[in-house]
Parts: structure tokens; sequence; C-alpha cells
């Protein structure tokens, strides 16, 4: 550090450095001295920002020290940071100048002994449970029989082999193998994403998806289960629309996936004969149905033709039943010819008494009556209408002398409009100033305001009242004068739109 210091002044005794100096001695001291530690602590706060690292105090009943733990290393530790666990951190101390405060960066992190990791596992399980993931409401039936099995495990043991061992003694199925790590950092990402990418398929697709996941690992201590006691993979089994068959250790042994699973199998050899039924038992329960379904069949027809014999016995004969009706008709038959006859006359007699009153004389003496009185009726109609079409002329006369006076007035308002719009126009145009002793003067191709302009432009030309004037601009800044310019021409007025009516004065247009 003898660098770092200027000769001291005369008369001081201590030397002078600068702050970034002093700053840098300081953490090349640190870094040096304590470039590996492990220390043991309970974590205090954390947090999570979204660049990925993760910032958290480790601390104990007297002192705090400030951790942080980069993303790469956040991604591959297998103990998540929660509030309260007291773990094991491995890593080196270092300084952060522009706070003036030391801290920890983690390389690794584990919790301190078999007591913490229960404390965590107990917390975590709380925490799932509070929500709802262990309720029995929530789970799914697992199919009788499904065509497609999908397992998560690693490919290479002996737990995939007495799956498909045992699947194939029962029920043979199609099986897919999601191979994955089973213990380790890497088990709780992979068996997340296997679950997740096994929801994700497409159901009939060239890669089918399954109607039921087991997920199995063999036997082992706490630390090796322990990937299957993460959150990552508890939720993902929670949130999996595939029924799943959790078979993780011995039947001793039970994990966070077993709570929130559909079914737990002690053992993955369990897992397969829930999974499917033996198959010759279903067969030889289908050929039971079958004989069962034939003896009941054959029964049943054979009660029914016995109960219709037996009603068939009770009816009477069929002659015995038409007796009656064919009697019946007989009897009708020989009344109708009666009937007829008598109805024929009856309808004779009331046509001659009905003809009996229609005598031509009769009929010509209403004819006259009814003659004799329309003469004072059509004199009335005559009347009737003569008033309505007087009145109809004088209700159209009224209405067309209202339009002719609304038009008028509103033609004259017109008229005085465009004659104050005209002479608002006159006034305010520059023609007015120039009869006042005013004039325009025009450069090249803009009105010139300023003596620089004018000195400045090749060719001038001055408006008066009573035309205009061309001149050449001098070398001196003189003008010489011109032809005279032809006199404007006169600008036609555009006649201004009419604008329409106010409201009170009523347009009838």
């Amino acid at each position: 550090m003898s660098e770092l210091f200027d000769d001291p002044r005369e008369g001081e005794n201590a030397p002078e450095f600068s702050v970034s100096e002093l700053s840098g001695a300081i953490k090349k001291m640190i870094e040096g001295e304590f470039s590996h530690v492990r220390i043991k602590g309970e974590i205090g706060r954390v947090s999570f920002p979204r660049s990925g690292h993760v910032y958290l105090d480790l601390k104990d009943d007297r002192s705090v020290i400030a951790a942080v733990m980069w993303k790469g290393v956040a991604a591959r530790v297998q103990t998540r940071p929660e509030e309260g666990l007291e773990v094991v951190a491995t890593g080196r101390l270092t300084t952060f100048p522009g706070q003036s405060k030391y801290q920890l960066v983690i390389e690794n992190l584990k919790p301190a002994g078999m007591g913490a990791l229960m404390a965590m596992l107990e917390k975590r399980k709380a925490m799932l449970q509070a929500e709802g993931l262990f309720d029995a409401a929530r789970k799914k039936p697992i199919p009788y029989l499904p065509g497609v099995i999908g397992v998560v495990t690693s490919p290479s043991g002996a737990v995939i082999r007495d799956i498909l061992h045992r699947l194939r003694d029962r029920f043979p199925r199609k099986v897919l193998i999601w191979p994955v790590a089973v213990q380790g950092e890497r088990c709780a990402p992979e068996v997340a994403n296997a679950i997740q990418g096994f929801n994700a398929l497409t159901p009939g697709g060239a890669l089918p998806r399954p109607d039921l996941l087991i997920v199995a690992r063999g036997g082992g201590s706490v630390e090796d289960l322990w990937g299957f006691n993460e959150e990552v993979v508890a939720r993902a089994a929670a949130a999996s629309d595939i029924p799943l068959i959790s078979a993780v250790g011995h039947e001793t042994d039970t994990t966070l996936i077993d709570y929130v699973s559909d079914q737990r199998a002690p053992t993955p050899t369990a897992a397969a004969e829930l999974a499917v039924p033996v198959r010759m038992e279903l067969m030889a329960w289908v050929d039971q149905q079958n004989a069962r379904l034939s003896t009941a069949l054959s029964q049943g027809i054979s009660q029914r033709g016995q109960r219709l014999r037996d009603l068939s016995r009770a009816l009477p004969r069929a002659d015995a039943l038409l007796d009656g009706p064919r009697q019946r008709l007989d009897t009708w038959g020989d009344k109708l010819p009666r009937a007829l006859a008598g109805r024929v006359q009856q309808h004779q007699i009331r046509l001659s008494k009905a003809a009996g009153a229609l005598r031509p004389g009769s009929l010509s003496q209403r004819i006259e009556r009814d003659r004799l009185r329309l003469p004072p009726y059509e004199g009335r109609l005559k009347n009737a209408l003569g008033r309505e079409v007087r009145q109809k002329r004088e209700t159209l006369d009224r209405l067309s002398k209202r339009l002719s006076d609304v038009s008028q007035r509103q033609v004259e308002g017109w008229h005085t409009r465009l004659d104050g719009l005209e002479r608002l126009r006159q006034t305010l145009g520059y023609e007015a100033t120039l009869e006042r002793g005013y004039a325009v003067v025009r450069g090249d191709s803009d009105v010139v305001t300023t003596q620089a302009a004018a000195t400045a432009a090749a060719h001038l030309e001055i408006q008066f009242a009573d035309g205009r004037v061309a001149v050449r601009a001098g070398e001196a800044g003189g003008a010489s004068p011109a032809k005279p310019a032809s006199p404007p021409k006169a600008k036609t007025a555009s006649k201004p739109k009419p604008k329409p009516a106010p409201p009170e004065q009523g347009d009838l247009f």
C-alpha cells in the first residue's frame, strides 16, 4: 500500500490520498483477506428484482451482513432464499465503494442442517395448503384405461424398468418417457419443465398427449429427494391438466408433490398398478358380463312371451268384438232412406213458404219507395261537398300567402347581408387606403417593405390608386422611371354564399 500514499507535507505527520484510492485499497485488502468464507446465519430481508439477482441480509442476534447472489448463481443453487431460514452461505467479501459498504457475494447456499430443512419444508407446506393446493375437491380422477402414459423419471435405473415391466404384465400401453435428473440441482427445474411440457402437447398430434402422468423416483435420503419438495415442482404438478400419480421414494417417504398430485403411489411399481387394470381380469369380467347379459335377455324374452300369452287368454274372440258394431250398422242402413226422404220433404216446404213472399209486385213497390227517399240525400251531399272544397281552398290560400311573405322576408334579409359584407370588404381592403395617398411597392415576387429589399430587387412595381408604375432599381439605390404598367384588371368580387336563415325566421324550403 505504500504506492497510495504521498510524501507528507512539511509540518504534517498524516499522508494525504484521494477517496477513490482509499476505497480501492480497502477493497483489495478485504478481498485478499476474505476471498473465501463460509457464514452461518439467518436470512433477513430478501428481494428478487427483475434483473434476476437476489439481494438479502444474513444476521444473527447482534450483527447484519448484506449479501448478493448474482443471476447465474441464483438459478443454480438448490435452496431458494426465504426470510427466516437458517443457512450456510459460501462466497467472498467485497466492498461497494458507491455506498461505502461491504457485502458478501454468495457462490453457494445451503440450509444449516436437517432442522433448517424441515423448518423450511413445513413453512412451504403450510403456504401451499393455505392456497388450497392440497384440497381433495381439486384432484382429478385417474382414467380407468389410459391410451398413452407419460413417465417423468431418470432414463437409467431400475425405476423405469419396473414401471415398464409392470405395465407389460398388466395391460400393455403406449409409454412416453421424459428423461430428467431425479436429484441434485437440476432435478426441480427439469421435473417442472417435464410436467409442463407434457401438458403443452396437442391432443391427437404427431406426438400424442398422455392421458396420465407418473412422476417416479426410487428411495433415498431427504437430501436426495429434496428436489421433489421444491415449490416449482409442487406448483407444476398442481397446475397439470393431465391427471398425475406421484411415486417418489419408498412407502415411508413423503414429499410435497405427494400432497398436490391427484393420486399418491407408495412405490413406482404401485403407480403402474394404479395406472392400468389387469388385462386378463378385465377380459374375464367382460366375458362374465356378456354371459349375464345373454342370460338376462333370454329370461326377459321368455317372461314377456308368457305374459303376452296370459293376456291373450283374457281377451274376447275377434268375432264377438264385431257382432255389436255389425248389428248397429244394419239398423242404421235401414233407417237411412226414410230419413233422407223426410229431410228432403222438410226443405221443400220451407222453400215454398219463402217463395210465396217473393212476388214481383212487392219487389217493385220496395224499389219505388227507396227511389223516392234519394232526392233529399242528394241535396245534402252536394252542400257538404261544396263546404269541404271551400274550406280546403281557403286553407291553401292562407298557406300560399304565408309562404310568399316568408320567402320575401328571407330574400330581403339575404340582400341586406350581402350589401353589408360588400361594404365591409371595401372598407378593409387595401385599395381604399391607396386613395388616401399611399402606394404598394412590389419586388420580383412579393411586397417590398424595407429599403434593403428594395435595393436588392432587380425590378420594382409601384401601385397607386389609379394604376401601377414599373421602375428599375438604380445602382446607388435610386429608382429610374420606366414605362407605366397597364392598369390592373378589376377583380370580380366573388359573391358570398348565403348563410342559412336564423331559426326564428322559419325556413320553409
